[in-house]
C-alpha cells in the first residue's frame, strides 16, 4: 500500500511540474515512479508522453527565433495529441498536465520576443498568445489577448473563432455562437478546428466527421450542420452593404460550382451556407415569402438531404 501511495505523490508531483513547463523534473519523477511500480498504467501512460515531449524539445534549443519555436511546440501539440489519443487508458489528470504544459511551453517562447519584433508580429502574436492562455486554461487574460486581435483584424476568421471557443469555455454561450457563427461564413479553411476544444463544437466535428465527408470538407460543413442541429443560433441582421456583398459571393459561388465540378466537395457546403444567411435577411427583413422559396428550391437542388433537415 505504501508503494502505491507513494506512486500517487510522485504522479502528481510530476503533473506539478509539468504545470511549471518543468519536463526534466517531471521525467525525474515518473522514473522514480515506474521504479516503485512498474506495472501502474498510469505511471506507463504519462512516461510515453514525458518521452514523446524529450523528444521533441531535443530540436527546439536549434532554435533562435523565439516566434518560430512557438510554432514548433504548438505544431508539436496536434502531433502529440494524435499520438495521445492513440494510447491505452483514459488518465484526465495527466491529459491536462500534459496540454497545460505544452500551451505553457509555447506561450513562453511568444512572451521571449523582443519589443522591435512583437510590432511587426502585432496581431499574429495576440492570436498565438490567446491560443496558448486558453489551452493552459486561464480563460479570462485569453479572452483579452483574442479581442486585441480582432479589434485590428475584425474580419480574421482564425480569431474569431478562437475568441468564440474561449467565450465557450468561459460559459458564455451566446457569444460563442455568434462568433462561431460568423468564422464559418468568412473563411471555414482558415479555421484550425484542431485547436478549438469547446464541447459544444467539438461534438459537432464528430457529428460531422461521422458522416463519411473527406477529411478536407469536414470544415466547411460546420457551418451547415451548425445552423440544422441548432448550434449556430444566434444571428443579427445584416447592414444594406453586408447583404449587398453576400448577395455577391453567392452568384460568384454559384458560377465557380458551374465551371468547376470538380471543387464541388468545398463549394456545395460554402453556397448552402450562404444561403442559410440570406434566408435568414429576409426573414429579418419580412422580404416577401417568394424570395425565400426561390433559395429553398437552390438548396433542394444541390443537396437534397440538406433540404429536408433544414425544412423539418
Amino acid at each position: 500500500m505504501a508503494d502505491k501511495e507513494s506512486v500517487s505523490v510522485l504522479l502528481s508531483n510530476a503533473y506539478e511540474s509539468l504545470r511549471s513547463v518543468d519536463l526534466v523534473a517531471a521525467t525525474e519523477l515518473l522514473d522514480r515512479a515506474l521504479s516503485a511500480d512498474y506495472e501502474h498504467p498510469e505511471v506507463l501512460y504519462a512516461l510515453k508522453c514525458v518521452n514523446f515531449w524529450n523528444e521533441r524539445l531535443a530540436r527546439l534549443g536549434s532554435m533562435q527565433n523565439p516566434f518560430e519555436r512557438g510554432e514548433f511546440v504548438l505544431g508539436q501539440w496536434k502531433t502529440y495529441a494524435s499520438f495521445s489519443g492513440k494510447l491505452e487508458g483514459d488518465f484526465e489528470r495527466a491529459r491536462y498536465a500534459f496540454k497545460r504544459f505544452a500551451f505553457s511551453l509555447a506561450l513562453e517562447q511568444y512572451r521571449a520576443l523582443p519589443p522591435e519584433e512583437n510590432e511587426s508580429h502585432e496581431a499574429e502574436l495576440s492570436l498565438r498568445m490567446g491560443r496558448c492562455l486558453k489551452g493552459a486554461g486561464d480563460f479570462d487574460e485569453a479572452r483579452h489577448r483574442l479581442e486585441q486581435a480582432a479589434q485590428s483584424r475584425k474580419d480574421d476568421a482564425e480569431i474569431l473563432a478562437e475568441l468564440a471557443d474561449t467565450y465557450a469555455l468561459s460559459g458564455d454561450a451566446r457569444s460563442s455562437k455568434a462568433l462561431f457563427r460568423e468564422a464559418f461564413y468568412l473563411a471555414p479553411q482558415r479555421i484550425d478546428i484542431d485547436f478549438l476544444e469547446s464541447e459544444m463544437l467539438r461534438r459537432l466535428v464528430e457529428r460531422v466527421a461521422s458522416l463519411g465527408y473527406a477529411a478536407n470538407e469536414v470544415v466547411e460543413w460546420l457551418p451547415v450542420y451548425g445552423n440544422i442541429l441548432g448550434i449556430f443560433t444566434v444571428k443579427r441582421e445584416l447592414k444594406a452593404v453586408e447583404a449587398g456583398k453576400l448577395r455577391q459571393s453567392i452568384y460568384q459561388l454559384e458560377n465557380e460550382l458551374k465551371e468547376n465540378k470538380e471543387a464541388r466537395g468545398y463549394l456545395v457546403p460554402r453556397l448552402i451556407n450562404r444561403y442559410f444567411w440570406l434566408i435568414d435577411h429576409y426573414m429579418a427583413a419580412k422580404e416577401d415569402r417568394t424570395r425565400t422559396d426561390e433559395i429553398l428550391l437552390k438548396i433542394r437542388l444541390l443537396d437534397l438531404s440538406i433540404y429536408k433537415q433544414y425544412t423539418a
